[in-house]
């Protein structure tokens, strides 16, 4: 198993002596390269559906820091895109989607459409896995159904939720309906990035954490272990990493129930806690503040040793506990990467 990448042999419940390591959001607007060709290509829907240009931007912070995983440069409403949705990015408003809020509603969604929507999406990972290393990682990704549940119900992002929330309390069949088909799309989309190159996935579930705690099982673990089983049954070897946001002390029933590989750690999460709990069951990855990492310096670098210490006894990954923030200085991101190569 020696010859294999070091994040693969870490998904597969090996301790690495030096644990290998990626960020969320490595490919972004932090980097000017990214900036450059985020205005040559127009919109930032136009960039996600260029191939040439998404598989420069996956590359970028491969080639800057050299982080041992790339992870695809795309966008988790890209499926409510291909179902149907109507999808905008506004300057300073973030995505704008037409809202689907009843079950009657549902009609306006279909698989149909899908792979042709988002089908330049598996030729960037086609491209992405013939220029990377073998020694890279390339993780495909996309959102879990709850969370992209949310933007399709609210037409966009929210602080709270309500409607969703809503419909799934007062509806819970018909809003079960629209998880039955996130779940399909999930899987379909997925199994597509696997065959395109995709060494490993990652599910966020930005979300995750609003959800009451029957809600957080029937909303986020279930729909996860589906996920996880079907594209389990056609792909045995590809490792799954969870990343139920906020989900609390509720990980370690997660990290039972759903499958992954691995859960990623958002940086609210107590260290020794996950630790002792979770790791003996699967591989554990992050948890830096990304606002340390905007910050920088001694804090910063004390933080990811601690990290390393409390969590490098077992499988790990090092990570973010969230994306990297737009305004982090590129020498960070260095200092960081040259602390967790050495």
């Amino acid at each position: 198993m020696s010859d294999m990448k070091s994040v693969l042999r870490a998904l597969n419940g090996e301790t690495l002596e030096r644990p290998p390591f990626w960020f969320m959001r490595q490919a972004g607007r932090y980097l000017s390269e990214y900036r450059a060709l985020r205005s040559d290509a127009g919109s930032f829907l136009d960039l996600c559906y260029n191939s040439d240009l998404a598989a420069e931007v996956t590359l970028q912070p491969i080639d800057r820091f050299g982080m041992d995983a790339a992870i695809l440069f795309a966008d988790i409403l890209l499926i409510p895109q291909g179902l149907g949705c109507q999808l905008d990015y506004r300057e300073g408003e973030g995505p704008v989607l037409s809202p689907i809020r009843s079950a009657e509603e549902l009609s306006k969604l279909s698989l149909s459409g899908l792979h042709d929507q988002v089908g330049p999406v598996y030729e960037t990972v086609r491209k992405v896995r013939a220029s990377l290393s073998d020694d890279k990682t390339l993780i495909g990704f996309a959102g879990s159904p709850w969370t992209v549940a949310t933007y399709i119900v609210e037409g966009g992002g929210s602080t709270d939720h309500a409607n969703t929330r809503r419909w799934a309390y007062v509806d819970p069949v018909g809003f079960g309906k629209l998880i039955d088909l996130l779940i399909e799309a999930t899987v379909q989309y997925l199994g597509e990035q696997i065959k395109a190159g995709a060494d490993a996935l990652q599910l966020f579930d930005t979300w995750a954490g609003i959800l009451s705690e029957t809600g957080f099982q029937k909303w986020c673990v279930e729909p996860t272990a589906r996920i996880v089983a079907a594209l389990k049954q056609d792909y045995p070897d590809i490792p799954i990493i969870g990343f139920p946001r906020a989900a609390g002390p509720r990980l370690a029933g997660y990290a039972e129930k759903t499958g992954v590989a691995a859960v990623g750690l958002d940086y609210s999460m107590p260290l020794e806690w996950a630790r002792d709990h979770v790791q003996e069951k699967v591989t554990l990855q992050g948890n830096l503040d990304p606002l340390l990492l905007l910050a920088g310096g001694d804090a910063m670098l004390k933080e990811a040793e601690r990290i390393l210490k409390i969590l490098g006894q077992g499988p790990f990954i090092f990570n973010l506990g969230h994306g990297i923030v737009p305004q982090t200085p590129v020498e960070h991101v260095r200092a960081l990467a040259d602390l967790l190569r050495g």
